[in-house]
């Protein structure tokens, strides 16, 4: 069964706690879906290149129809010359979100947990505030913790958390309303409050 692990105020380990036993019937196919779906809704969807009525110029024949030893043309706003309209091309209009349904977002979460969980990574805290506002005290946290990345949850961060993580390149703050299994799958490691992880493994697929 998969454990998190308990840190006391030290940031040192004090006990386990285990996951439902739920999650170790979980599809890993929900974490996929998940993923999948998040990133095709950050999509920029901005390619929108000009076809050949787009392209300004082309009102003038480029030369005579005949006699010139070329072949015809009408305008040099033709995909076939350089700086003319692109041929198909892609719009802006097309849509790529895709529809995941709430179960499965709740799975998917679970999922990305249990994973950390078996790796050895994730850790429960009793808060992960930094009532001072620094940088460097946030700093020590994360070195404390001796992982490449961190993702810190928390059941929702006053602004001088928030500002002593800020300019932390290989951390990040999240509330307990933004954390999602993206989030938790593109980190190395989780530090999670204890009262955002209890309301997670409590909560049950309906």
């Amino acid at each position: 069964m998969s454990k998190a692990v308990v840190l006391d105020n030290k940031l040192k380990k004090a006990s386990e706690i285990e996951l439902p036993q739920r999650y170790d019937e979980i599809n890993e196919h929900n974490l996929y879906l998940y993923v999948k779906s998040y990133l095709a809704s950050i999509r920029a969807n901005s390619a929108n290149p000009k076809n050949r009525g787009e392209v300004s110029g082309g009102g003038k024949k480029p030369w005579s129809q005949k006699g010139g030893g070329r072949a015809r043309a009408g305008s040099i706003t033709s995909p076939i010359f350089v700086g003319g309209g692109v041929s198909h091309g892609p719009t802006n209009n097309k849509n790529y979100n895709l529809k995941i349904n709430k179960k499965q977002k709740r799975l998917a979460l679970e999922y990305a947990l249990k994973q950390k969980a078996d790796d050895g990574k994730l850790y429960v805290v009793d808060s992960v505030a930094v009532s001072s506002g620094k940088t460097k005290d946030a700093y020590n946290m994360f070195r404390t913790l001796n992982e490449r990345t961190v993702l810190f949850v928390s059941q929702m961060s006053d602004e001088p958390t928030f500002l002593a993580f800020r300019n932390l390149n290989d951390c990040y703050l999240a509330d307990a309303n933004e954390l999602n299994a993206y989030l938790v799958a593109a980190f190395r490691s989780v530090v999670i409050e204890k009262a955002v992880f209890d309301e997670i493994i409590q909560s049950k697929n309906k």
